[in-house]
């Protein structure tokens, strides 16, 4: 990852604001112009013209700023830009040598004068440099940004057409064999797709919010099957914590999915605990003891792992344990 200081820390640095805010800009130049002219002012016993000198350095700066850097640094054409500036201490010495702008008992120290040009020209390079730095990190982070957040809706997005399907699915199933159970499903089903469509296009949502809409899952998943059940634990102080929506339901839905057995009945047990600045979740399914043929519940568990990496980089857990007759899926958030 690239290390630099993300637009919300600059914004709150005041030195850097001052050196990068184009809104700043103006102030910028006035404090450098008052800084030359308070120097030269309290140089003028060596100096015999001090607006000549402070001419030359206002000309030198913004011209070094604004034509030289952009036009050689900016395009790692270092070798010109350094005959540019030999050219300019080149002309300061035969300029010097007929009009010296110091007194003429001192005489022109080019050494010291060639030395003052270099350090404002390094200066104002510095500064040109440091500017065009920190406005690239911060496009690249904004960049990053977007890119990530893209990222996100297009994984939101997968699931629920992915969802969608197998609800209206299992609906058309049961208008067949059921149908006041297929009422009840697409009663349920209107419920799920207000969470989805409101809610979950929100950054965050209530954790409890989010519980509420996989028990209405589940409970719609037990309206199709008899044979089913499924258990929610909830532990630990839940009210008011927030989490990026539809967080879990690839969790529940894979195991719903694959827990279908018309042998025995099958469950799925959730578990949530938040304690100590973390949220603990657990998913329990049952397995059939005929495994299925099908290998469609990828996507869900796909798409919750990059979500992951992608809303929780360092700070989550995921450990998968795939055992004889259960499946489980622990996930631990830091908050």
């Amino acid at each position: 990852m690239n290390n630099f200081t993300p637009p919300q820390l600059i914004s709150e640095n005041a030195l850097f604001r001052f050196l990068v805010s184009p809104d700043l800009r103006i102030f910028r130049h006035l404090l450098f112009i008052v800084f030359i002219a308070a120097v030269l002012y309290n140089s003028t016993s060596v100096i015999a013209s001090p607006t000549a000198i402070f001419v030359y350095f206002i000309i030198l700066f913004y011209v070094n700023m604004y034509v030289l850097v952009p036009r050689f640094l900016f395009r790692n054409k270092n070798i010109e830009y350094c005959l540019s500036v030999i050219g300019i201490l080149v002309v300061l010495a035969v300029c010097g040598y007929f009009f010296n702008p110091f007194n003429q008992e001192h005489g022109l120290n080019i050494p010291l004068f060639s030395f003052l040009t270099v350090l404002l020209l390094a200066a104002s390079s510095s500064i040109k440099l440091f500017q065009k730095g920190m406005m690239d990190r911060q496009l690249i982070y904004e960049l990053e940004q977007s890119k990530t957040y893209a990222e996100l809706e297009q994984l939101k997005n997968q699931i629920n057409p992915h969802f969608l399907f197998n609800m209206l699915n299992n609906a058309n199933v049961l208008t067949k064999k059921d149908p006041e159970k297929a009422s009840q499903v697409l009663v349920k089903l209107s419920d799920l797709l207000r969470y989805q469509l409101y809610d979950s296009a929100r950054g965050k949502v209530l954790l409890t919010a989010d519980i509420h809409f996989l028990e209405d899952f589940l409970n719609l998943e037990k309206v199709r099957r008899d044979s089913f059940d499924f258990l929610i634990s909830k532990e630990g102080n839940l009210s008011g914590v927030q989490i990026p929506p539809l967080l879990f339901i690839s969790f529940v839905e894979n195991a719903v999915k694959h827990n279908n057995d018309a042998a025995k009945p099958s469950y799925v047990h959730l578990y949530f605990d938040v304690r100590n600045g973390e949220l603990f979740f657990k998913c329990v399914n049952s397995k059939p003891v005929m495994k299925s043929e099908s290998n469609t519940g990828g996507l869900g568990l796909a798409n919750i792992r990059r979500r992951l990496e992608l809303l929780f980089p360092a700070s989550h857990s995921l450990n998968i344990e795939d055992e004889t007759e259960t499946y489980s899926a622990t996930l631990i958030l830091k908050l």
